[in-house]
């Protein structure tokens, strides 16, 4: 288990998670478009945060375009309850 990259991408995530609700309680102008962009944002890292929970170091380090898109998707081993 990479627990540093897991923890890299869990406080991102606590992080856009913040910044979600910033927004919600203190921008009136806040909508649809940019809840989309940011809960996008908040959704990548919980995923990779997942999904790449077993990336050995130098993948991790040395990202590539298909890890990136296959580690930012919604686990498939992970049933909803």
């Amino acid at each position: 288990m990479n627990k540093p990259y897991i923890e890299f991408h869990l406080r991102e995530a606590q992080e856009a998670l913040n910044n979600i609700l910033e927004s919600l309680r203190g921008d009136p102008d806040y909508d649809y478009g940019p809840y989309w962009v940011d809960m996008q944002h908040l959704y990548r890292h919980i995923n990779t945060a997942w999904n790449a929970r077993d990336a050995a170091d130098e993948q991790a380090a040395t990202l590539s375009q298909e890890d990136f898109d296959r580690w930012g998707q919604y686990p498939a081993d992970l049933d909803i309850l």
